[in-house]
């Protein structure tokens, strides 16, 4: 909507304005009059209006005198002249000023509302330019940072192609010489917590925060841009530029900057923060180097020793003494597959801890090495859940991955928050796998015995089972034996020995048929087995039926 002024100072001219004018038609909320020159110009400095109508000639200031200062002091408003004199020196005035159009008194309908038509529309058009100006900038705004961002992470994998992208290199300081980049890598070891106790889980809003004041306190010479980096939202890059100097310079304050920030961080939100800082290049495509030095850096810190926030150098990451490997558990996962499946949870938890202790006593144990464990860890102990039918049921309906999926927080900072973070997995784990296994022993243990009890003249081994089912040999003999008083080949024997008494009570089945029908492929083999589970041969038990020999 658009505010009207008429400066004039007859008033039924004016009267006649207001009358004759299709106000609401074109779009116009207000119509202001004033009543002569000055007046009118009082009121044009002090409010904003976008259309004014005004006479030439009036006491005071004459419209000419007005035009000349509206043309100085208020270029965006448009104007419309009204004479009752056609003279020649007022239209000059009139062009002069890009008036938008010249009435002549007396002012009918139709003239006014064409000529009050004709101004909406410039000023339509001027505002939809101006929108369309503003939304330009907004996403270019928007946009330029993400444009930088690839444009970093397009060299740092190494696929930028600089003939390609020549005419943004300017965007990244990067179409002159004497500039110096070095990248840094900052890991925040307690997000979660931050996130949920100080950003209400609101995860832009974090990042937000942390790009800010990682970005903070640079200017023309030394510049910083930061953003999440791509393998995970608990590390950002920045790159650091500087306009000339000398590389030492870039150095050092690319190291200053991000002590800074982390220490910012830790006292604006609590964050905690591990970083790895790359030595500075004069060539932009070597960042890719400078962050592999950062990255270097940063997974070589000891976590063993990390109390609070640290930043390394990539000089200082390699003048450390390559770490041992340390001992890995992917060897003893059978083991402790083995202590769930008997349901000593306490031996497999004890497995974990000998390796922890190992860890520990090592003297050394990266961020780079708790990464692979932690991932490991969760991988194997997944996988053992999977093919015990298992899965915690958080992880079987959640579309995240790993941690996530299970409802577990990552954060560590310490060795001992390290622990008590593997320790929670385990737990969880650990938990599930007992409870599906207790339910799902005596339905198993019933269809094993079924199955003898319908298959006892086959030849029936334990792997069967234990393939079957999952569950160890030892763990499956005791389970069986504990439900039903025998051992797995003791009850085969068992109602092999049944079917035989009852066998033999027909006279008309030869001993070596019955021998056969039982899975016994020497009828000597059997009579023995007969033997020494009834202290009677089969031809003295059918004796002993008949009374007499047969």
């Amino acid at each position: 909507m658009y505010r009207v002024l008429i400066i004039d100072d007859e008033e039924p001219l004016r009267e006649a304005i207001n009358i004759l004018g299709d106000w609401e038609g074109i779009g116009v909320s207000e119509v202001l009059e004033a009543t002569n020159g000055k007046m009118g110009l009082e009121m044009l400095r002090r409010e904003k209006f976008d259309l004014v109508l005004v006479d030439m000639k009036m006491p005071e200031l004459s419209g000419a005198e007005l035009l000349q200062i509206a043309e100085q002091e208020f270029p965006d408003s448009l104007l419309i002249v009204i004479s009752g004199y056609n003279d020649f020196e007022y239209t000059r005035q009139a062009i002069r000023s890009k008036v938008v159009d010249y009435l002549l008194k007396p002012v009918n309908r139709t003239d006014l509302n064409n000529a009050l038509r004709k101004a909406v529309g410039v000023l339509d058009a001027k505002r939809k330019r101006e929108s369309e100006f503003i939304n330009r900038n907004i996403t270019l705004n928007m946009s330029l940072p993400k444009l930088k961002e690839k444009m970093y992470l397009s060299i740092i994998d190494r696929s930028f192609k600089t003939q390609s992208n020549e005419a943004f290199l300017p965007l990244i300081g990067a179409d002159g010489a004497g500039s110096h980049f070095a990248v840094g890598i900052l890991r925040m070891l307690n997000l979660e917590q931050v996130l949920r106790e100080r950003f209400h889980e609101d995860r832009d809003l974090l990042h937000f925060a942390v790009t800010n004041v990682m970005n903070e306190n640079t200017d023309g010479q030394f510049e910083s841009f930061s953003f999440t980096s791509p393998k995970g939202e608990r590390e950002f890059i920045a790159i650091f530029t500087m306009k000339g100097g000398y590389e030492a310079d870039a150095a050092f304050l690319s190291l200053h900057h991000m002590k800074k920030a982390a220490s910012t961080l830790k006292e604006l939100f609590g964050i905690l923060c591990a970083g790895g800082m790359g030595e500075p290049c004069s060539d932009i495509l070597s960042i890719a180097h400078s962050y592999g030095q950062a990255k270097e850096a940063l997974d070589s810190i000891d976590l063993l020793s990390l109390k609070g926030s640290m930043i390394l150098q990539g000089s200082q990451a390699m003048l450390k003494p390559a770490a041992k490997d340390n001992p890995s558990l992917t060897g003893r996962m059978p083991q402790i597959r083995s202590s769930l499946e008997s349901g000593n949870v306490n031996h497999a938890r004890s497995i974990c801890s000998e390796f922890i202790k190992k860890w520990q006593a090592a003297g050394s144990f990266t961020l780079a090495e708790a990464d692979r464990v932690l991932q490991e860890f969760l991988f194997l102990l997944g996988e053992i859940a999977a093919q015990l039918d298992a899965v915690p049921p958080q992880a079987r309906s959640s579309k995240d991955k790993g941690l996530q999926a299970l409802g577990i927080r990552s954060d560590f900072a310490t060795f001992e928050q390290f622990e008590a973070l593997l320790n929670h997995i385990f737990d969880l784990y650990a938990g599930e796998i007992s409870r599906t296994l207790a339910g799902d022993r005596s339905s198993v243990l019933e269809n094993i015995k079924a199955y003898i009890d319908n298959h006892y003249f086959e030849d029936i081994k334990i792997s069967m089972f234990t393939d079957k089912y999952f569950l160890s040999r030892e763990y499956l003999m005791k389970l069986f034996k504990g439900q039903y008083k025998y051992g797995i080949h003791e009850y085969v024997q068992k109602v092999r020995m049944d079917k035989a008494k009852a066998l033999l009570s027909d006279p008309n089945l030869k001993i070596q048929d019955i021998s056969e029908m039982l899975g016994y492929k020497d009828k000597n083999y059997f009579s023995k087995a007969f033997r020494n589970y009834y202290e009677c041969s089969p031809s003295e038990f059918r004796q002993q039926l008949s009374g007499g020999e047969k």
